[in-house]
């Protein structure tokens, strides 16, 4: 066989895991902006920032990091970060900030703005992923800088304050210094993530920036969403769309996931949830694209990922990629919902505005969502009667029908992957 015989069968088989991993990976990262892209499988799993610290096996427990992906339930914490900086702690490219209407590294801390918790159960049935609001007033998993309550979103950024200026002074280099507070800030969060949520286990996480959403958004641009209502943000997230389908470039997406206000319509009333809605619905709408093995037949934009990966994305020592494709490959069909938790209100404490939230309620809804009752049977229709009195007819199905989008009007909604959902 010749040589060139060889590598092109080599280059179809690499393309094909890499479809499956993109189309499966696409729902476990922020905004389905992962990077966790390869041409061949040596690329897979190195050059990608790995964390190797301790994640929470449950009920309060730690497990080493590498749970084992194909042995069970599987549960990720993916975290997006509004952090201006890098996996290093540089300033992104000045066209990065120009194009997500966000200030320069001065600006910003390490709030976790996206919490997802995505649950693979047992057997490859259908997953579930599971969206926090990022100002959910919680308690956090420890004293993180003498705070012991506070927004779910800032635990990482107080742990990573409190703990790099002791590194320093132990004589750490900064370079050290910044990696350890930085692996302590993810340790903290995903520690009080799990209590909140009543203690569950989370085996792997994923940690994005929004450059990274930004530059897999700009490699695989235009890609089309759907709005209930025309909406505008000018001043804020730079948003400016009109009702309907529509396809959006790079930054137009970064404003779309980003905007939680309308300044221009009236009658238009948007929050923090309906963002959170938004960024679940981008995770729907880029997955059908991926779809489409033609999106990745393209070098140069899988070099642009895999570079993108390597600068913007983080990683647990044990996540292994193949292994994850695997389960997930099917989730771009429909194989996953998303549901995000119940907000009583929306509050003040500390001068600070939070959403205040019922933990019972909310550690009850996850176990539902994570161990939903076995559907009881339904007993068999009654015979019909032979009598010639008989009157009975041709049951109707009287559920409506639609050719167009399914739309979602409540962030109470569990949304189904599969087809683009048309969001406010």
């Amino acid at each position: 066989m010749s040589r060139r015989v060889v590598r092109s069968a080599r280059v179809r088989r690499n393309r094909r895991r890499l479809v499956a991993l993109i189309a499966g990976a696409v729902v476990i990262v922020l905004l389905a902006g992962v990077a966790v892209v390869v041409v061949n499988l040596v690329s897979l799993n190195t050059g990608i920032h790995r964390s190797a610290i301790a994640m929470p096996a449950g009920t309060g427990q730690t497990a080493a990091p590498g749970v084992a992906q194909d042995t069970g339930e599987v549960n990720i914490l993916v975290m997006g970060l509004d952090s201006r900086v890098d996996e290093n702690g540089n300033p992104y490219p000045q066209d990065i900030y120009n194009a997500i209407h966000a200030e320069d590294a001065s600006v910003g801390g390490y709030n976790t703005n996206v919490l997802l918790y995505i649950h693979i159960p047992a057997g490859g049935g259908p997953a579930v992923g599971i969206s926090i609001p990022r100002d959910d007033y919680v308690q956090y998993a420890g004293n993180i800088g003498g705070v012991s309550h506070g927004k779910i979103k800032e635990a990482y950024g107080r742990e990573l304050s409190a703990k790099l200026p002791v590194l320093l002074k132990q004589g750490l280099s900064k370079a050290d210094a910044y990696q350890q507070a930085r692996d302590a800030a993810r340790e903290a969060e995903i520690r009080t993530v799990s209590q909140f949520l009543g203690g569950v286990r989370i085996d792997h996480f994923v940690e994005v920036t929004m450059a990274a959403f930004y530059r897999v958004a700009q490699a695989v641009q235009p890609i089309t969403v759907c709005l209930n209502h025309a909406t505008a943000d000018p001043k804020y997230s730079g948003a400016n769309f009109p009702a309907g389908m529509q396809q959006l470039t790079a930054s137009q997406a970064m404003s779309f996931v980003r905007q939680r206000r309308d300044t221009v319509y009236r009658g238009v009333f948007l929050t923090d949830l309906d963002r959170t809605r938004r960024q679940q619905a981008f995770m729907v709408s880029l997955a059908v694209k991926l779809r489409n093995a033609a999106t990745f037949t393209n070098f140069g934009t899988l070099q642009t990922l895999i570079d993108t990966a390597k600068q913007y994305i983080a990683l647990d020592q044990g996540l292994d990629l193949l292994s994850l494709a695997s389960d997930m490959q099917h989730f771009s069909g429909g194989g996953i919902s998303f549901q995000t938790l119940p907000v009583e209100r929306f509050g003040t404490i500390g001068g600070e505005s939070v959403n205040i939230v019922d933990v019972k309620k909310i550690q009850a809804t996850v176990a539902g969502l994570l161990h939903p009752p076995t559907p009881t049977p339904a007993p068999p229709a009654p015979t019909a009667s032979a009598s010639p009195h008989s009157t009975a007819s041709t049951p109707v199905n009287t559920q409506p029908t639609s050719t167009g989008p399914a739309s979602y009007t409540n962030s109470q909604q569990p949304m189904q992957s599969g087809a683009i959902p048309c969001v406010n």
